[in-house]
């Protein structure tokens, strides 16, 4: 519900702060006074177009704010809180128009572009006139005003899941068909790949063992040489003496040890350099025995040589094929050897898809058709009571028809119908869309009448007709006056109005006046009550000459003796 609209600096608008109620609200003033200025300054709100020659003359920018309460709006709040705009139980849309042009859409002190505001103003209040946005020139609110009025929300709800979980499978099944070429081709290679990862069997720590084995088995007559000449060195076989002066280390040791053990006295000193020397002499010989086991695994053997070099180029050249590092080719063979089992059942997965896809389309028409039958059902209701408002509205001679028609080979997210109000304004005329008919006095009396019908189920909280009664007078006003009453009831509704019969019928009066001096002019609004509604009543009557009779007829209309 609208609750407060905040106006500075907009046409002949200084500064308005209005107090909106619930009920009906009549919006009444002299022809010229500014009663569509309202509506312009909330249309902007709304978001409208922006248009700098309507800031007042001599200021640098119009400021307009709407407040709307949430309570009774769970779409609007739901889509407050999905685009993170929501605050507390309230919604302020605020908008900036410059003298140049130039505007500023706010939601909730939150800078937004225009796009979401309309979005989120169709969810908020509804305005009914000729120029301004009508929801119901649109074909989707049509289907949803009809399944709100057969209250099948629920079940247009799973049709929409079905849809979508129809279309879902259709597209991975498509994918899958589309790419059975490629699939196939992937296939081929990653077995190949696989096959050759299998014929390498690569176990684990081989590679290292093997590049050790290659560096000593291509280095084996150096290392043996050397260990030779080590083992001399140790122990003085072989050509020790040409090595080593004529002595082996152990020989040496042994001497130093000797020549130590005769010096006397034998002091701490003494007995500490000789446990070091014979630790040596233990290590020489440990050193020796070492030397002599390895040269015993050392041996010199070309073909052992040349197999492992062939398997570790055979190593080397797939990891280079794969891109990654020889020490990488375990974990490559995980990975290949998943994709492959995945992809073998491939022909099996689209045979399955397309099974799934084929169940969700019999889900989807089974539910849609359902959905379908219901909406035909309630087509004719609504079609009914809405000519039979019509009538009463003084268009007795135009014809309504909630169009149902179902279209298998068309389906979407609503299901398998095409839905459209159709109407003819006079007999003999073909049904035309809602869009299609020129008289805006005619569209807001289609739209009140479809309003009225649909008002127990309708989810929109504001209401707003501009000038609904032109062209009509008499039982018709009061009919019309009655129906807006009425709606007031449920809804809150702003109506604009020139008629009497219309005016009193409304819970609340707001008074439009035009104050004009030599060099400005502004518009102002006055809430009337009592004594002051009746007069106001009185004056659409008879014009500015008030008289007891014309008092007397308006204390009528309101129901007052």
């Amino acid at each position: 519900m609208l609750t407060h609209l905040t106006i500075n600096n907009y046409m002949l608008i200084e500064h308005l702060d209005l107090q909106l109620q619930k009920g009906m609200t009549a919006i009444t003033g002299e022809t010229g006074t500014g009663k569509s200025v309202l509506l312009g300054a909330l249309g902007l709100t709304l978001g409208e177009k922006a248009d700098g020659d309507k800031v007042r003359l001599h200021c640098d920018k119009a400021d307009i704010t709407a407040t709307f309460l949430m309570d009774d709006l769970p779409e609007a709040r739901q889509w407050l809180i999905e685009h993170d705009l929501s605050h507390a139980d309230e919604c302020l849309l605020r908008r900036v128009i410059t003298k140049e042009g130039r505007s500023r859409a706010f939601i909730n002190s939150q800078p937004v572009p225009l796009q979401q505001v309309r979005a989120l103003s169709e969810l908020l209040i509804d305005i009914h006139s000729q120029h301004a946005h009508q929801s119901l020139l649109s074909k989707n609110n049509h289907q949803k005003l009809l399944d709100e009025y057969s209250q099948q929300q629920a079940l247009a709800q799973e049709v929409s899941a079905a849809y979508k979980q129809w279309q879902k499978l259709k597209s991975e099944y498509i994918e899958l068909r589309d790419n059975a070429d490629e699939m196939n081709a992937r296939f081929q290679l990653l077995h190949y790949q696989v096959d050759e990862l299998d014929k390498l069997d690569l176990s684990e720590d081989e590679l290292d063992k093997l590049e050790q084995e290659q560096q000593t088995l291509a280095n084996a007559e150096s290392i043996t040489h050397k260990s030779q000449q080590i083992n001399a060195l140790c122990d003085g076989d072989g050509d020790s003496n040409d090595i080593n002066g004529g002595q082996s280390i152990r020989e040496s040791l042994s001497h130093a040890m000797n020549i130590l053990q005769s010096i006397s006295p034998q002091t701490k000193a003494f007995n500490n350099i000789n446990e070091l020397l014979n630790n040596a002499l233990i290590n020489v010989d440990e050193a020796h025995s070492s030397l002599q086991h390895e040269m015993q695994n050392i041996e010199i053997n070309p073909e052992r040589l040349q197999f492992v070099e062939e398997r570790l180029s055979t190593i080397y050249d797939i990891s280079r094929k794969h891109n990654i590092a020889p020490n990488e080719i375990a974990n490559k063979y995980t990975e290949l050897s998943h994709e492959l089992n995945q992809l073998s059942g491939g022909d099996d997965a689209l045979i399955q898809r397309k099974e799934e896809m084929e169940q969700a389309y019999e889900q989807f028409i089974q539910s849609a058709t359902g959905l379908s039958q219901k909406r035909q059902i309630a087509a004719k209701k609504l079609t009914s009571i809405i000519n039979k408002q019509l009538e009463a509205l003084a268009m007795g001679g135009a014809n309504f028809i909630a169009a149902v028609s179902q279209q298998l080979e068309k389906p979407n997210s609503n299901g398998v119908d095409d839905i459209e109000f159709l109407i003819s304004t006079n007999p003999g005329q073909p049904h035309k869309p809602l869009s299609k008919v020129v008289s805006g006095g005619e569209l807001s009396r289609i739209s009140l009448a479809i309003q009225v019908a649909t008002a127990q189920t309708s989810q929109v909280a504001t209401l707003v007709f501009d000038e609904v009664d032109v062209g009509i007078g008499g039982d018709t006003a009061n009919v019309v006056g009655e129906l807006l009453n009425q709606l007031g009831n449920k809804s809150q509704v702003l109506c604009i109005t020139h008629l009497a019969q219309v005016a009193s019928k409304a819970h609340n009066h707001w008074q439009v006046s035009k104050d004009t001096h030599s060099n400005s002019a502004a518009t102002h609004i006055t809430a009337l009550e009592n004594k002051d509604k009746i007069e106001e009543i009185a004056r659409m009557i008879s014009g500015n000459t008030l008289s007891e009779e014309s008092i007397a007829h308006a204390k009528l209309m309101m129901g007052q003796s």
